[in-house]
């Protein structure tokens, strides 16, 4: 059985965004990237909002990759081999590889994925996420928690939500980045 991860960098005051709904501030060093590389070669399938999404999908268009670091680059490959689901009202079918348009949330739909692979399952986009924590379909938490304060933007967390979380792993990096990994218990 997959395991759901939702796994994001946040600020260290628990935002995915700033408060102008940027990221600019998330991008990672050598160090921390390869680590996330890492992680992230274990996932089958991304669930992301629409959002997410058309953020993600600068992955698919060889232009953008030119000039970046190897480091940087070698992400590619784990997310064009990934399955995707995108969850919009709004987005038509993408046209892309291994990628599918969801009108809803359906958390047996998400259940039956989960038990029919032995990858890891991502889910990515804080709205989305909340869907799922809040349905209980997400086994782990994992931040990226770096060293800055936006003040504002976009929660990690929603509000109102109540978890038991096990600690299972972190791991310091040379930036000051910290990377934690919880299981949710019950």
């Amino acid at each position: 059985m997959g395991t759901l991860v939702y796994g994001l960098s946040t600020s260290l005051d628990g935002y995915v965004t700033g408060p102008d709904g940027t990221i600019d501030w998330t991008v990672p060093d050598e160090e921390t990237s390869r680590f996330v590389n890492a992680r992230e070669s274990r996932v089958g399938t991304y669930l992301l909002g629409r959002r997410m999404y058309e953020t993600m999908r600068v992955w698919e268009d060889d232009s953008f990759l030119v000039g970046l670091p190897d480091f940087i680059v070698e992400y590619v490959p784990i997310w064009r081999a990934a399955e995707k689901v995108v969850y919009s009202t709004t987005l038509e079918d993408p046209g892309r590889p291994r990628t599918r348009v969801e009108r809803r949330l359906d958390p047996d739909a998400v259940r039956a994925l989960k038990e029919s692979t032995t990858a890891d399952v991502g889910v990515a986009g804080a709205a989305l996420a909340a869907g799922m924590l809040r349905a209980g379909l997400v086994d782990e938490l994992t931040l990226l928690v770096l060293p800055v304060v936006v003040g504002g933007g976009t929660r990690f967390l929603p509000a109102g939500l109540g978890l038991s979380l096990e600690l299972t792993e972190v791991q310091r990096f040379g930036s000051g980045a910290v990377f934690l990994r919880y299981a949710i218990k019950g």
